[in-house]
């Protein structure tokens, strides 16, 4: 299952990067769970908890895939990038 099916079907968690300023800017997507790049290493505990896969997403995908480097390198697996707010927003709409 690709990442577009899985965002649509709302299979696993999703997973917002962006900063609390840019979702009150751009919009947020109601199911997903708001954990700021900068905040990833110390919520590790917290996301490990989370139902799999994890779909990452931020702004246009850059930051989400700095988040999956960093979770992968702590063991993690099921992870996917959902590219961009934008990109999710449209696959749910």
């Amino acid at each position: 299952m690709d990442v577009k099916e899985l965002i649509k079907e709302k299979k696993g968690t999703l997973i917002d990067v962006r900063e609390p300023m840019e979702l009150m800017l751009d919009g947020k997507i109601d199911d997903a769970i708001n954990i700021p790049l900068g905040e990833i290493e110390e919520r590790i505990e917290e996301i490990q908890l989370f139902e799999k896969p994890l779909i990452l997403f931020c702004r246009s995908g850059n930051r989400s895939g700095k988040a999956i480097e960093l979770l992968s390198s702590k063991g993690f697996d099921h992870l996917y990038n959902g590219m961009g707010y934008a990109d999710v927003k449209a696959i749910l709409d």
